[in-house]
């Protein structure tokens, strides 16, 4: 794969803050890229100097190897995490509306396959659901069929289907090799989209390969989940055992699930509300930031 955005060197200052502070990444044709930080990191001032919505400090972006210019305009599609659209015009008019912005548009009956809006087409844009209304905007990012499109928390506010139905839409994009960069405040969306991430906190990347490669570089343990009513005295004060609480459970970092369900068993504790998982994203990024990702 080639790369179609580079960034070196970056950085962005707002009277005395440090928005970004000198990062450095590049992104290959054909992949999905997250960026993903807690709020206050950078990663939306990152991702509006990509978009050319704003001008770094210092630093370079390039688009396929020259400084993003008319070209990169004429091929990149932007999905905003707000959108206003015009009011009393139905789907497809708003669709037409934004095709006059281009002077290269993909196929409306395309756009309404790919994006799933033929349900919904001659429905008032003021009518539609939440996830009607992310469907239409995908499709508005889409209209120039560019290389390369930012979706910007595209999934906030849906609910678990209505999230699961647009994953379906991004992995449709994906099979023809356009290019992503995905910003989400979903560690299972990232996870299930992106081919790589970055993870930003304080104006810097302190972490950027494949979710698969990260979680193994950091972690090789599990965790052992159980209600905190479950819980013996005893055991909060053995000090070998690594106890974290959240939201009325006990989580107990194993190196060896085995033996510890074997130590619950000669302690007495009910195994009824017992959970094993491996180490996820959200977990990694609570270790690196210190922050619940939706903080």
């Amino acid at each position: 794969m080639s790369t179609i955005l580079n960034v070196s060197n970056l950085f962005k200052h707002f009277a005395e803050v440090k928005a970004v502070d000198g990062i450095s990444f590049s992104i290959e044709r054909g992949t999905c890229f997250g960026l993903l930080g807690p709020n206050g990191a950078g990663k939306t001032t990152t991702v509006e100097m990509l978009e050319g919505i704003i001008t770094p400090t210092s630093g370079e972006i390039f688009y396929l190897g020259q400084p993003i210019g008319s070209k990169f305009k004429n091929e990149a599609g932007i999905m905003f995490q707000s959108t206003s659209l015009q009011e009393y015009i139905k789907v497809r008019e708003a669709l037409v509306l934004f095709q006059h912005f281009y002077p290269k548009i993909r196929p409306l009956e395309e756009l309404i396959e790919h994006c799933a809006l033929g349900e919904f087409l001659d429905r008032d844009v003021r009518h539609l659901s939440g996830g009607q209304r992310q469907h239409l905007l995908l499709a508005i990012a889409l209209i120039n069929d560019p290389e390369i499109i930012f979706l910007d928390e595209p999934t906030t506010g849906l609910d678990p289907q209505a999230r699961r139905n647009f994953w379906q839409l991004v992995n449709n994009i994906k099979s023809e090799q356009k290019t992503l960069i995905l910003t989400t405040h979903y560690m299972e969306e990232a996870h299930e989209l992106c081919d790589e991430i970055a993870i930003m906190d304080n104006g810097k990347i302190i972490a950027h390969n494949s979710p698969m490669a990260l979680l193994k570089k950091h972690f090789d343990n599990s965790v052992v989940s159980l209600s905190e009513g479950d819980i013996t005295i005893a055991m909060k004060e053995d000090e070998s055992l690594k106890l974290y609480y959240r939201n009325g459970h006990v989580e107990i970092l194993s190196d060896d699930v085995n033996s510890t369900i074997h130590y619950l068993i000669d302690h007495g504790v009910s195994l009824t509300n017992l959970q094993v998982r491996s180490r996820t994203l959200e977990d990694l990024f609570l270790e690196l930031t210190g922050h619940e990702l939706r903080a």
